[in-house]
């Protein structure tokens, strides 16, 4: 049966998809604009029947919309017909052929402001998708007899003509029956609602409605399924039966009962350990973007209640709840429909080749972009367990990047967020997970057991929102050339070329590069870098405030953020920071001399590097700069030393771009200028020798290229060493060779070659792996290849030898260079040094 048409004349021509007045940027069902106020008044139709579209489950609420609309008569005195929002009389209605302006109305109850705030509604209503029917049920029930208007609102969404949603209709569904031009309609005026809605309860109540009915009726979900059937030869009746299934084990509903209690359940486990401190100045910019666009938080990931607390954090705020992505291992029997009920979506950790799962994310995130609904997800691909962000995963992102690719979205922005913990009740779990202990696998067991460890006070917890990052700036910035294609080109992939994986990778670095900026330093990290700076040594409290007072100097130069450092410029302060890291067995404490002495409690420098690499990044440009300058020659001056000093920078930054995370080269460029001019503020006056700056550097009170790389670059140096060491004949095997890394470390740490234990780090090994594999030292050359180059196998098998030899002195003239910074700063403040590799 064909869709109903109107006798008006055609409309204009649509406006193209990501302009302002397109339906991916406008209201539901009709115009653009934010979440409509109360409204006392019908609107204006003209010429046109006025129809209104009545919401209402109960007969309460049916009267009392009657009885408003008796007192609000449109204001050209024409007649108004009221139909309910779905069923056989819309379906009448909408086959007439007129061109009648379509008003949803719905009637609002109030929360009541005496109900206590931490009530658990019932878990039968949050795990059913009938509990927001049964909410506004119960509403009117509890409202029976009281009409007054201090308990309800009547909410008006936006209209639309018949012709508008038909044109609108064929351009988002393909469809022609009257059936889906039905569904469609009642899905528009609920949609509508909601958000008039929005304007009562606030941004909270935000929520997606009939999405897989949605996507699958739209005509997206029709030519994808044609292009997959034709890339894998398949009918395309079995594509679309299980793109169907896989999209229903993605979609997460976000029902406000659900929300309630997944949070108060999941509360405890984060509200006793912590005390939460937001800085939400960043906020408000992202409330006025969130009103055109959609919003992509993506937090740094340190604890499993990282997400618990965003949450916290945005619903204090009033914005809406996020659709927060997780891992399938975190689909725990007993709480799953609950949390598909509160927005999880819970994803496979590896697509692998399946090519229609692959789709299936796709769609659904570009859908839920094009709606404005917000996103979350760790992007580090799970907790850190060194303390610093780990190196980022861009395929989620790569799914988000082609909705704005494609227009479905005309943009995007990437909100950063730096999640920071005082302490953290699992850290000493990581810790062993570096030295190869088994990861524990997570159920109700685990959870039962995490809740628990989470019921001691650990400190203060601290969110804060970098700058936010608009995806098709980033994207055209670093070159994707999918945004130079057009859309059709592009509705299924985005390619997946090198230029478009390298403007991924930017945009995620830069990402990273501004949740460091807003991640504070804390008196737990600064205590942890000073007692990591020493060698099997305990120092006194005088002794740590003497290392941390240049620190604090500096932190203040740079206007860093900070979680209330000065206290560290008194002995009690500094005393508060150790003893909170003793309580968690982090540090050890003699007491039983003239004076307190503070030590790394054996076996937990790991931990104590957690703490310290929190805020490391902060000190890593200055520490390069230490470096670099120690190389350059006394004889050059001007141009000549800063050319060779930028070099020497580049070179220790290509280095330790596995581990940092670092700006484009030439924002690096101007951040080594500015670190020099802290330093030795006329270093760029003409014939200035570079002896002089190198002077003035060794005699700082301020050295700590020592403390912040030295655990890197000496994991670097051995696992450079058994590279070196390993048979060229034999394929490297990642497991055998940290394993390898791990036993003759331990030797080199007995030896006294080694500075301390954190450096014994899967986690770093694996960085320096990564760092190997870029630069060819890892594949082996086979045969066929060989043969290919008209080369011998021995030889190029020489030269890899030759190459992985060569990395391990590049390392090792670093680490010495380490160490020289190192023995000066000791002779600066007159304390023995570390040693030597």
């Amino acid at each position: 049966m064909e869709s109903p048409s109107v006798s008006a004349a055609s409309p204009s021509e649509p406006p193209e998809p990501g302009s302002p007045d397109h339906p991916t940027a406008v209201g539901p069902l009709g115009l653009p604009g934010a979440p409509a106020p109360y409204v006392t008044a019908l609107p204006d139709s003209g010429d046109r029947p006025l129809v209104v579209l009545v919401d209402a489950p109960s007969g309460l609420e049916r009267r009392l919309i009657e009885r408003w609309l008796a007192g609000v008569a449109p204001t050209n005195g024409r007649r108004v017909e009221t139909v309910p929002a779905e069923g056989e009389q819309l379906a009448a209605r909408l086959t007439r052929g007129d061109n009648a302006l379509l008003v949803p109305v719905r009637l609002v109850w109030e929360p009541a402001g005496s109900a206590p705030e931490k009530s658990l509604p019932r878990l039968l209503d949050a795990v059913t998708r009938r509990s927001r029917w049964r909410d506004r049920a119960r509403a009117a029930r509890a409202n029976q007899g009281r009409t007054d208007r201090t308990r309800h609102r009547i909410v008006v969404g936006r209209p639309a003509t018949m012709r508008e949603l038909l044109v609108r209709h064929r351009r988002e569904r393909m469809g022609t029956a009257t059936e889906d031009f039905v569904r469609f309609v009642v899905q528009q005026a609920k949609l509508a609602l909601d958000r008039a809605e929005r304007g009562v309860l606030g941004n909270r109540s935000k929520v997606p409605r009939e999405v897989s009915d949605q996507i699958v009726g739209g005509a997206h979900f029709a030519r994808e399924v044609r292009r997959l059937a034709a890339e894998t030869g398949r009918p395309e009746e079995d594509v679309a039966a299980e793109f169907e299934k896989d999209l229903q084990s993605l979609v997460a509903a976000m029902d406000p009962t659900a929300v309630d209690l997944f949070s108060g359940v999941l509360r405890p486990m984060h509200d006793r350990a912590w005390e939460v401190h937001a800085d939400t100045s960043g906020l408000e910019p992202l409330r006025e973007l969130n009103a055109e666009h959609a919003l992509v938080f993506l937090p740094s990931h340190r604890s499993y209640t990282d997400p618990f607390v965003l949450a916290e954090v945005l619903r204090a705020n009033d914005f809406p709840r996020n659709h927060v992505l997780g891992g399938n291992n975190l689909r725990i029997w007993g709480l799953e429909a609950l949390a598909r009920r509160s927005g999880i979506i819970f994803i496979r950790r590896s697509f692998g080749k399946d090519v229609v799962y692959k789709s299936v994310v796709r769609e659904y995130f570009s859908w839920l972009v094009a709606k404005r609904f917000n996103l979350e997800w760790y992007m580090e691909g799970g907790r850190s367990r060194t303390g610093k962000l780990r190196p980022p995963k861009y395929g989620l992102l790569a799914d988000v990047a082609h909705a704005v690719e494609t227009r479905r979205a005309s943009d995007v922005y990437l909100v950063p967020v730096s999640i920071m913990h005082d302490q953290l009740q699992e850290v000493h779990q990581m810790a062993a997970e570096q030295t190869g202990t088994a990861k524990t696998p997570e159920g109700l067991r685990w959870l039962a057991g995490y809740a628990r460890a989470q019921r001691r006070p650990v400190g203060s917890l601290h969110v804060s929102f970098g700058e936010p990052l608009s995806l098709r700036q980033a994207l055209s910035s670093a070159g994707d050339p999918a945004l130079e294609r057009s859309p059709d080109s592009l509705d299924g992939e985005s390619g997946d070329s090198p230029a478009r994986r390298l403007a991924l990778q930017k945009t995620a670095f830069e990402v990273f590069v501004r949740i460091n900026r807003v991640t504070p330093v804390t008196p737990i990290a600064l205590a942890a870098l000073a007692l990591l700076g020493v060698r099997d040594r305990a120092l006194t409290l005088s002794q740590v405030r003497r290392v941390v007072e240049p620190v604090l100097d500096y932190v203040e130069a740079r206007k860093l953020p900070h979680t209330g450092v000065e206290s560290l410029r008194t002995n009690g302060g500094v005393a508060e920071a150790l003893l909170s890291l003793r309580q968690e067995k982090v540090v050890s404490a003699y007491t039983e001399g003239t004076e307190p002495v503070f030590s790394v409690e054996p076996g937990h420098h790991i931990v104590a590097a957690f703490y310290r690499n929190s805020a490391i990044h902060h000190f890593v440009n200055r520490a390069i700069v230490e470096l670099s300058v120690l190389e350059v020659d006394d004889a050059d001056d001007g141009r000549a030393a800063l050319a060779a000093g930028f070099t020497h920078a580049l070179a220790l930054r290509d280095l330790l771009k596995y581990e940092f995370f670092f700006p484009d080269k030439e924002t690096f460029r101007a951040e080594m200028a500015a670190e020099l001019s802290l330093i030795d503020p006329d270093w760029t006056e003409a014939g200035r020798p570079v002896s002089r700056t190198k002077e003035i550097l060794l005699a700082s009170k301020f050295l700590c290229a020592h403390r912040v790389l030295r655990s890197f670059v000496d994991a670097q140096w051995l696992f450079a060493e058994r590279l070196a060491a390993w048979d060229v004949n034999r394929p490297v095997v990642e497991a055998e060779l940290f394993d390898d890394c791990s036993a003759v470390g331990q030797q080199l740490l007995l030896q006294g070659r080694l500075h301390g234990p954190e450096a014994l780090s899967r986690e770093l090994f694996a960085s320096a792996l990564r760092l190997a594999g870029n630069r060819g030292l890892v594949e082996v050359p086979d045969t066929a290849a060989s043969t290919a180059r008209a080369t011998t196998v021995e030889a190029e098998r020489a030269e890899l030898a030759a190459r992985r030899r060569a990395f391990a002195d590049e390392v090792r003239d670093v680490v010495g260079r380490v160490v020289r910074i190192d023995e000066t700063d000791a002779r600066n403040r007159q304390e023995s040094t570390g040693v030597r590799p």
